[in-house]
């Protein structure tokens, strides 16, 4: 009977472990060099913005504004770089944008938020205007 017990044991941890790498494999990978940005994002951004940035995080449903898709090129390359940084430092109406977009700035140092803006160039695959 421990036998059995030990195999029912391994076999969830195998499915476990095979969970959680295709989990894994579904996060989009950081530019190289940027891997600070992939993790803030993930940390601070994919509930809303979604783990691949198309806008539809988990929390959308909830949500009366729906979030920014960051890999919208042509939508992301209408903004600045600096527009993006003060986005995420003061919130979405510093931006007249959403109130629901949060400000980080209390959060995330300033090096940090750049990070951030430096990952989402590389979501959109785009540069921004100006």
């Amino acid at each position: 009977m421990a036998g059995r017990g030990m195999s029912v044991a391994a076999a969830a941890l195998g499915l476990a472990l095979w969970a959680g790498a295709a989990a894994a494999a579904d996060l989009p990978a950081g530019p190289p060099g940027e891997g600070e940005g992939a993790d803030l994002y993930r940390t601070y951004c994919v509930q809303c913005h979604g783990i691949r940035g198309g806008g539809n995080g988990v929390n959308v449903r909830d949500m009366s504004v729906q979030p920014r898709n960051h890999t919208d090129a042509e939508g992301m390359g209408g903004i600045s770089d600096q527009e993006a940084f003060k986005a995420i430092k003061e919130g979405g109406p510093a931006v007249t944008k959403s109130v629901l977009m949060p400000p980080w700035g209390g959060v995330l140092s300033d090096a940090q938020i750049q990070e951030l803006v430096t990952y989402l160039r590389a979501l959109c695959k785009c540069k921004g205007r100006g």
